[in-house]
């Protein structure tokens, strides 16, 4: 009977051990992950103010260039830029 009961009680240790390892291994490749897979976002400058209603609404031309920035700056996608673009240019 002691033979079996230090078999278990071994078992029960080596177990034990095996999930904790397995745990912490777990938690630390999830925080790596984590890390990697967030986004980098950037500080980025206000917007410049609109014209105030009823004034006249900005050139093609100057929407254009302030699109391409956004572009540029990685606020739109190219799929983004090329839909305003479509809009503005009828």
């Amino acid at each position: 009977m002691p033979g079996l009961l230090r078999g278990v009680v071994r078992t029960a240790a080596v177990a034990g051990t095996a999930t904790a390892v397995s745990n912490r291994v777990s938690r630390r490749q999830a925080e790596r992950w984590g890390a990697q897979d967030a986004p980098s976002y950037q500080e980025q400058p206000p917007p410049a103010p609109q014209a105030a209603a009823g004034g006249a609404p900005p050139a093609p031309i100057e929407q254009l260039k302030e699109l391409g920035q956004l572009r540029e700056q990685g606020i739109l996608t190219d799929e983004e830029f090329s839909a305003q673009k479509a809009k503005l240019l009828g």
